[in-house]
């Protein structure tokens, strides 16, 4: 994919309280509860690396002293720069417009932590290759909402022909957020810093008609509660064994 487009600035948001994942996240955060033996910060930042991407903010907030020495034990191939949010949690929205100053003009990754996948195909490299900053705003990696691990809910957009997402519009959708998208940054410049979720600028792009999706080539798990953890380390066990 020598002609796609480089993406070299990521943020991951790691800064919520974790509370569905309790009790794991009582002496931790979300962002370093562990699955198959690592954190579930590092999961994302390892695929992160593996597709060229040099710096990545992180936010934080509960826990923050843990995350951040984990984070500085890392190694230097990885630049990290940390985005605090202990004073106030300003959620998915909020966090992208206080980190404003650090994410740079090019578009960048933003991430969550409690996303994982079995890839079928390469999938950064699929989304970064289908990402067409000419006619997108943001480019969304979606889920099938009907085969997924830890989702139970009734979906979060349609992804149609020319890739476009739209609404739930009736009582179920066929896919939701998978928590990686790409972003251009000057997005959230109208928005203050204050609490907020994402949903808003994911509006105003689907009002210009510019929000767009891709299918994950893979099978998505959703990391949001100590059952999860578990289901997530058979699945992940079982796909090694199988290989």
């Amino acid at each position: 994919m020598t002609n796609t487009p480089k993406i070299k600035t990521a943020m991951v948001m790691a800064a919520g309280h974790g509370t569905r994942m309790r009790p794991l996240t009582n002496d931790r955060s979300k962002a370093m509860v562990e699955v198959a033996g690592r954190p579930l910060i590092d999961h994302m930042l390892e695929r992160l690396e593996a597709v060229g991407v040099q710096r990545v903010i992180v936010n934080v907030h509960a826990h923050a002293d843990h995350l951040e020495a984990h984070l500085k034990a890392r190694g230097p191939e990885l630049e990290i720069i940390i985005s605090d949010e202990r004073d106030a949690l300003l959620e998915t929205g909020g966090g992208v417009v206080k980190a404003l100053p650090l994410l740079g003009r090019a578009p960048i990754f933003i991430c969550n932590i409690d996303a994982i996948w079995l890839p079928f195909e390469p999938v950064l490299e699929k989304l970064i290759a289908a990402w067409t900053p000419r006619k997108m705003d943001e480019l969304l990696l979606c889920a099938r909402a009907d085969w997924a691990l830890g989702y139970a809910g009734q979906g979060d957009f349609d992804i149609h022909k020319d890739a476009r997402l739209t609404r739930r519009a009736g009582a179920r959708a066929n896919h939701v957020y998978a928590g990686v998208q790409i972003f251009k940054p000057h997005l959230a410049k109208p928005f203050i810093i204050r609490r907020f979720s994402r949903n808003k600028i994911w509006d105003a792009s689907l009002t210009r008609r510019k929000l767009f999706g891709l299918e994950l080539p893979g099978y998505w798990m959703h990391v949001g509660d100590p059952r999860a953890v578990i289901a997530a380390e058979a699945v992940l066990r079982q796909s090694q064994n199988a290989g």
